[in-house]
């Protein structure tokens, strides 16, 4: 009889317990769901033939192993989110020109360098070494440091004098040719007539990626953009989370796996679904850092932009990278650019560098324009690229 009361009393004590984790767990998944889009015969994540029963792709899957994941859909704008009230990204007109006192310390060694040794009262062949050395320091590379001494070698001999206002003048006009005003900087985010533009971000570790993409968020719900990120770096720890909670904080919503290690390429893909489902402008792709040496890792990389491909076509790929890595920042760009087809630079850490000549030496070597360039910690200190502001900021 004791023994029936001890069964008895085990059972109630656990239903207790069950009924009160019940609800907890509800509210902990109230603003999350589940993506299930709609399939067809034709979708690639949805066809028996190809996937498993997660819907990670198998015919270009890294690494059999991985644990199967739920692709779910974080919205930007619910109450459980970190963020508490959305935020009002600043204007994207005139960036560059509010941040050009921060731009102008951090390349202070080179255009102030420049200045001081053209404005010298006897400039010999001493002179212009240490131009050169200026110039070569600043990672405008040798060729267009070359190119840039040779005119202004010329253009001393035929101005005569050297008055500051003058020799300002002769520099900033043939530096704004140096970065090439003639590029186009624009990034290729209008929605075509039946999908979103499809934009994805690149780069080694460490040049922060997921960051560029957050602030990028920002830059278009600023301009009006209706977008999707898309959490395809499934290998750091907390990346997707890092991702949403930059989504939630202008409202924009994060498709990502609930699963560290899951396949990149079938995140990547549901995002681009979600997409076009949703008939959004824009969607954005955060992907893994990866070394430029890695043979596997940037085939993967290749596989991601190909599976994309499978329903929509990649219409900006940016590769993100360092300025503080001066020339091996030119290594890291030829090897991507290979790999998916660059078509536009993010230069990050701008603030705390007087490697700015970085900008000339990308644009020569790849013919990629840099397209927005990130000068501070703040949320909206990436500022769309402009070569002429940017030269004025040399020059102050």
């Amino acid at each position: 009889m004791n023994e029936t009361l001890a069964i008895i009393l085990y059972i109630v004590i656990g239903l207790a317990v069950v009924g009160g984790l019940v609800p907890v767990f509800l509210k902990a998944r109230k603003n999350t769901q589940n993506y299930t889009g709609p399939r067809d015969a034709n979708d690639p994540v949805g066809s028996s033939a190809d996937t498993n029963a997660t819907g990670t792709l198998l015919e270009e899957r890294p690494d059999a192993g991985a644990p199967p994941s739920t692709v779910e859909t974080v919205q930007g704008d619910t109450a459980e989110q970190t963020v508490s009230a959305l935020e009002t990204p600043l204007p994207v007109e005139g960036r560059l020109v509010r941040l050009r006192s921060r731009l102008a310390k951090s390349n202070n060694a080179l255009g102030k360098g420049l200045l001081a040794l053209l404005s010298s009262e006897k400039i010999d062949e001493s002179v212009w070494e240490e131009i050169e050395e200026t110039l070569l320091l600043a990672d405008i590379g040798t060729d267009s440091t070359m190119e840039l001494v040779d005119v202004l070698r010329e253009r001393v001999k035929v101005l005569g004098t050297r008055t500051p206002e003058h020799v300002r003048a002769m520099l900033r006009e043939e530096l704004i040719k140096l970065v090439d005003p003639s590029m186009d900087r624009s990034l290729n985010i209008d929605r075509h007539e039946d999908r979103p533009a499809v934009l994805m971000v690149v780069g080694v570790n460490g040049v922060g990626k997921t960051t560029t993409v957050g602030k990028l968020a920002r830059v278009l719900v600023a301009e009006d953009k209706d977008i999707i990120l898309g959490a395809a770096d499934t290998f750091r720890a907390a990346a997707a989370e890092q991702l949403a909670t930059w989504g939630a904080r202008v409202g924009v919503p994060t498709v990502k796996s609930d699963v560290d290690g899951a396949d990149p390429a079938s995140v990547a893909f549901e995002a681009v679904k979600a997409g076009i489902d949703g008939e959004v402008d824009v969607v954005m792709i955060d992907t893994a850092g990866r070394l430029q040496n890695k043979v596997g890792l940037m085939d993967e990389l290749g596989k991601v932009k190909r599976v994309i491909e499978k329903q929509a076509t990649v219409d900006e790929v940016l590769l993100v990278l360092d300025a503080t890595t001066g020339q091996n920042g030119l290594t890291q760009a030829k090897v991507f650019a290979d790999v998916v087809n660059i078509t536009g630079i993010v230069l990050t850490k701008l603030d705390g560098t007087a490697k700015g000549g970085i900008v000339v030496a990308i644009q020569k070597t790849l013919g990629v324009p840099v397209k927005l360039i990130g000068l501070g910690e703040g949320a909206d200190d990436l500022a769309p690229f402009e070569a002429e502001s940017f030269v004025d900021a040399l020059l102050s």
